[in-house]
């Protein structure tokens, strides 16, 4: 059996919405490639990180149907629950903070996956999307106020794996974070708050608040 964490990244200032992050910290339990992808299919949360080496911070993360060299809220969510200087990805290394109630890691946007970065004229326009059709990552966004950085956005990640809209990604905001130049803050999906600030170097900085939702003992488990 398989035991895993379930955290909220990116939550509100009141500790709501997030999005839900699971965690199996013991990744040796599933060493094989196809055994973690079926097991995120089952979880069928956005992303599911599995940790190969928690004192050197390593990871590997999957969605329910494909395996990601990178993810922002992942990466935020796991460094929280490791408490670690830096995260090892198979994208490059992961700078990981704390800073109150924020945790914070550092990226570069080339990490991330291709995302179309849709600017929209008003918040208003962005909260009355519908959800649009499968085959493209769309990130919908627009200023809710320009001089002060904040930003209302959804994410449609497009995919057919039951995920129609995302509540909370990360390597959007840092996408969108390295084209704008500036620090952001952001509203995504139900309520979920997002901050990021460009950094020298190519690098981004992006963090947030991060509950955790469910320990091991308290979950069902799913056999292997």
């Amino acid at each position: 059996m398989t035991d895993y964490d379930v955290l909220r990244v990116f939550c509100a200032p009141n500790g709501g919405y997030g999005n839900e992050l699971g965690v199996v910290r013991e990744g040796s339990v599933l060493p094989d490639r196809d055994e973690r992808q079926a097991f995120a299919g089952k979880l069928g949360f956005s992303e599911t990180v599995f940790v190969d080496d928690p004192e050197r911070g390593v990871i590997d993360i999957y969605t329910p149907t494909l395996r990601l060299p990178f993810a922002g809220h992942p990466c935020v969510g796991t460094a929280w629950l490791l408490d670690v200087p830096e995260l090892v990805t198979p994208a490059g290394p992961v700078g990981a903070r704390l800073d109150g109630e924020f945790s914070w890691i550092e990226a570069r946007a080339e990490w991330a996956p291709p995302r179309t970065l849709r600017q929209y004229a008003s918040a208003a326009e962005v909260d009355d999307l519908p959800v649009p059709p499968k085959g493209e990552w769309i990130y919908a966004w627009a200023w809710e106020d320009e001089p002060a950085g904040r930003v209302r956005a959804r994410a449609f990640p497009g995919r057919d794996d039951g995920i129609d809209e995302d509540e909370a990604t990360g390597a959007a905001a840092i996408l969108l974070t390295d084209l704008l130049g500036r620090a952001l803050n952001i509203t995504q999906g139900a309520g979920s708050q997002i901050l990021t600030a460009p950094q020298p170097y190519g690098w981004v900085e992006i963090g947030g608040r991060v509950v955790l939702e469910r320990e091991p003992e308290r979950q069902p488990h799913f056999t292997r």
